[in-house]
């Protein structure tokens, strides 16, 4: 404040509270059944960020992506979702979570539409009817997906590409502000692959928090702005993603030059081959 407005009796402007950062994690471990997989991760990621979190199988990934969600209990350190420890987060509808692999159960089958709808469950408060904007915001997530002609079809009929763009279509119905995806890639065609590229590119230009979890990224390596290595349950990087992200950037691409980092589990340097 300056003098004269001190004089004047003006009260000091209040600087705006600092925005929290959308997941963040400080000295992080988890353990399961007593084996060490997360060891003391720090980690902060901020709202707009794209985030790939890459590493070999075993590395810890999905694990640190539950640990951040809650859904795997932290044995030290501490996690925040949007500013709030996840047992204590309740604004759910700002989440959008892509898992690994959709879960089909028996019984009678759900179709295309009923599982994608289900995404708008967060929002909707009980026993509200479903309503216009519910109806639209499902069938703008089909057709972002490319799935509008099999809306009515059972699930169960789908390749795995496509029920991963069913996950993925769930997660745009909720109309969240922050996307987390574990290994959506994984195992499915070329065709699903650009149809993710394409959904997370409108996803960027909105905005959108997304945290993907991958082992390649393939189309989706140019949106990504930040990438988060782990090895051996720790962060080996955590940066700008490298030109050579241990990643190879088209489905099939074999890659000829060492790699920046092991995706192992260890460091490697491109300049003695170590």
């Amino acid at each position: 404040m300056t003098p004269s407005a001190q004089a004047a009796g003006v009260a000091p402007r209040e600087s705006p509270p600092a925005t929290p950062a959308a997941f963040a994690m400080s000295a992080g471990h988890v353990s399961l059944d007593g084996r060490p997989v997360l060891r003391g991760i720090d980690l902060r990621i901020h709202a707009g960020e794209v985030v790939a979190v890459l590493g070999a199988n075993g590395s810890g990934k999905s694990t640190l992506i539950r640990a951040l969600l809650g859904l795997t209990p932290l044995s030290g350190g501490t996690a925040e979702l949007h500013g709030v420890a996840p047992g204590r987060f309740r604004d759910w509808w700002r989440v959008g979570y892509v898992p690994q692999r959709l879960s089909i159960g028996g019984g009678v089958p759900a179709t295309v539409r009923e599982v994608v709808a289900s995404g708008r469950i967060a929002r909707q408060r009980r026993l509200r009817r479903t309503s216009a904007g519910d109806r639209a915001a499902v069938a703008h997530a089909l057709e972002a997906v490319g799935l509008t002609e099999r809306a009515g079809d059972p699930v169960g009929w789908l390749s795995g590409g496509q029920q991963q763009r069913v996950l993925i279509a769930r997660a745009l119905a909720g109309e969240p502000d922050t996307f987390v995806m574990d290994e959506p890639t994984a195992g499915v065609d070329a065709e699903s692959q650009l149809h993710l590229a394409g959904t997370l590119a409108s996803l960027v230009e909105r905005g959108r928090t997304v945290l993907l979890v991958a082992h390649e990224l393939g189309p989706m390596a140019p949106l990504i702005t930040r990438s988060v290595v782990l090895g051996g349950g720790r962060i080996l990087h955590d940066g700008a993603p490298p030109a050579d992200a241990g990643c190879h950037p088209h489905p099939g691409h074999e890659q000829a030059r060492p790699h920046v980092y092991d995706v192992s589990g260890g460091p490697m340097s491109t300049e003695a081959g170590q």
